[in-house]
């Protein structure tokens, strides 16, 4: 009967979880829409909002689709949300859970609010770039509670983590805000179009450093700098992976991603260059760059649960979440 029990709940928390990781996908694809608005110039295809050209569902042709297309995906992401809300409510044990889930729902509101102030003032740099912000911020909450529902993450055992000056937890951390922040100054480039006021790749107007300056090309080369900054970081995080801990595959599998998705990732932004932004690499290398960064948050995530908490801490929480999952199949 015990074995039943535990067997119904951990079927319960598996479903939440594949739903988790099934709006943390629908995230990272309105990320991926959202990049073709800007792509494509269509951010003010559709003039106001919430209605379309006064309707519900407008005429589907030119920038409309891409605009009205972002924003049936941005509903369909509240409404996957508010679905992962109430099933956490009611099957997750772990009230910080919980509360985390209520916090990206709240935070896709926000999202929809600066979408639609987007739109109602005309492209404002200050809330376009906060627009950016909250949404790739979503994506970590969302990727971040597809990794705690995951049942094994209650069971994953402790590593010794080698002494360092640095520990991995730490510097992967590191690692993903200083991804976070590139992603920024891209988002700010972007709306500022300044993608291609330095219209060279690798160099800048042929040389190292601009010969010369104003706020666009500014932008722009603190993108380029900032990008020699992440790659800095990544390898040094990788490496240390690899290097340390090889044999645990929760780190190494995330780790290996992140290099891939370094490497496409710099040949997607110097593709988007040299092809004078055309759509196809502009849009991915904006939906890499938001992979880039759940990855090493995934890495992160786990490094602290696998290096930085006692065995015992996981021993407790293990078994404190299966005797509350017991309590909720017995009642």
């Amino acid at each position: 009967m015990n074995q039943l029990q535990l067997s119904a709940g951990d079927e319960r928390t598996r479903g939440l979880h594949r739903f988790a990781m099934l709006t943390a996908g629908a995230t990272f694809c309105l990320i991926f829409v959202g990049g073709l608005v800007t792509s494509t110039g269509s951010a003010l295809a559709v003039p106001d909002w919430p209605l379309a050209f006064g309707k519900l569902i407008p005429a589907w042709e030119g920038g409309i689709r891409f605009e009205f297309g972002h924003r049936v995906a941005a509903g369909t992401v509240v409404i996957l949300t508010l679905v992962l809300m109430a099933w956490a409510w009611r099957t997750e044990p772990r009230r910080w859970v919980r509360k985390l889930v209520v916090l990206a729902f709240l935070l896709i509101v926000v999202q929809a609010v600066l979408g639609g102030i987007t739109v109602l003032f005309e492209l404002p740099l200050a809330i376009a770039v906060a627009h950016a912000a909250t949404a790739q911020a979503l994506l970590c909450l969302m990727v971040s509670i597809a990794i705690f529902t995951n049942p094994r993450w209650s069971t994953t055992p402790h590593v010794d983590d080698p002494p360092s000056r640095i520990q991995l937890p730490a510097l992967a951390a590191a690692t993903t805000a200083v991804i976070y922040l590139q992603i920024l100054v891209g988002a700010l480039m972007r709306h500022m179009s300044a993608g291609l006021v330095i219209p060279d790749f690798p160099l800048s107007f042929g040389y190292l450093v601009p010969p010369y300056w104003d706020q666009y090309i500014a932008v722009n080369f603190a993108h380029r700098c900032g990008a020699v900054v992440v790659t800095a970081m990544i390898l040094w995080t990788v490496a240390r992976v690899l290097r340390t801990h090889r044999e645990v595959g929760a780190l190494r599998r995330p780790a290996i991603g992140l290099f891939v998705l370094l490497i496409i990732q710099i040949g997607l932004g110097a593709f988007t260059i040299w092809s004078e932004r055309e759509v196809l690499p502009t849009t991915s290398h904006v939906a890499v760059g938001a992979a880039v960064l759940a990855t090493s948050l995934t890495l992160t995530l786990r490094a602290y649960r696998i290096l930085a908490a006692p065995p015992r801490a996981h021993a407790i929480e293990s078994h404190a979440g299966s005797r509350v999952i017991e309590r909720q199949v017995t009642a």
